[in-house]
């Protein structure tokens, strides 16, 4: 295992983005990086050493965001195909933490759920064949947003009402393979098997995604584990496979062929590929890349002080498979 340097500006590293990272891809000269308590994405150049040269992208310049520019949107995958960077919400709720030792503060907040419209959003943005600069793009969200259709599932929702941290319905990894869009799910797991959901969506040419055909669900042993994050790599995909609920490990890195096998896929028929490192309270692997190297690079959220450079940057895993 290798470390690189994500070296972040004072911007970011005031608003602990470097600290709360949750996707990354590579793009043709450096990495796009998101955080999940912003409405932000970025990007990072390869100055040599270390990635650098931070360029910060509003999303609500590219695509309209259901609950405005500054309601943070909870980005919690990254895919870069075909031309296009696509970004994902994690569509959930979310329950509001303890801050309190007095016993009726405290259970007044655990009974309090919020819903935040930019959480429920899957963009499309065009990249310039000659930059790399997003351009204007397309959304699904507001009353079309992904849980609508999922309003019916059988096996999905009943977990929609339930914040993602409670084994609720929540998306973090996406993947983009020819015409097809794989998003993981952290949540639910269902008896043990996690959920990746197979979607066609295409773009209506007024700013706005919608659902080609119904969507296909796919159920993998895990072992218990949700979906963390995942990436294509040639015909397979790589997931990230951690806890649904709020625990530290174990988090693992195992490969799935969908061409082999879909629909119900058990764990014999998933290569272990790592186990990852992480720790107590800290260095939760959240987001993986496949580099054009072949090398699988990971960062992390809530980085160990170990992993928080003298720059302000913040370091992440570079693994040869």
């Amino acid at each position: 295992m290798e470390q690189v340097e994500l070296r972040f500006d004072h911007a970011s590293q005031a608003s602990q983005t470097h600290t709360n990272l949750s996707a990354i891809r590579q793009s043709s000269s450096g990495l796009w990086i998101a955080g999940d308590e912003t409405a932000t994405f970025e990007h990072l150049s390869w100055t040599g050493d270390h990635y650098g040269g931070q360029r910060t992208f509003r999303l609500a310049d590219h695509v309209g965001l259901p609950a405005g520019p500054e309601e943070e949107a909870d980005i919690e995958g990254l895919a870069r195909a075909n031309g296009f960077l696509w970004l994902v919400g994690s569509h959930s709720l979310k329950r509001r933490k303890v801050k309190s030792k007095d016993p009726e503060k405290a259970s007044e907040r655990l009974a309090t759920v919020i819903r935040e419209e930019n959480r429920f959003i899957l963009a499309c943005l065009p990249l310039d064949p000659g930059t790399e600069l997003p351009g204007p793009g397309s959304i699904l969200a507001g009353k079309d947003n992904l849980t609508a259709a999922l309003a019916d599932d059988p096996h999905l929702a009943p977990f929609l009402a339930l914040p993602g941290k409670d084994n609720g319905f929540d998306v973090e990894g996406i993947a983009v393979t020819r015409d097809r869009l794989y998003l993981g799910l952290r949540g639910p797991v269902l008896r043990g098997w996690a959920v990746v959901l197979e979607l066609r969506p295409e773009d209506t040419g007024k700013g706005r995604l919608r659902l080609r055909e119904p969507y296909r669900k796919h159920f993998l042993d895990l072992g218990g584990l949700g979906v963390r994050d995942m990436c294509p790599d040639g015909e397979s995909l790589l997931l990230l496979a951690g806890p649904t609920m709020d625990l530290d490990g174990p988090v693992r890195v195992l490969r799935w062929r969908p061409g082999k096998r879909r629909g119900v896929v058990s764990g014999e028929e998933l290569e272990a590929v790592l186990e990852l490192p992480y720790g107590v309270g800290c260095d939760h692997p959240e987001g993986l890349a496949r580099l054009a190297d072949g090398r699988l690079m990971v960062v992390y959220d809530s980085p160990s002080p170990a992993r928080i450079t003298p720059a302000g940057g913040v370091l992440a895993d570079v693994f040869t498979l």
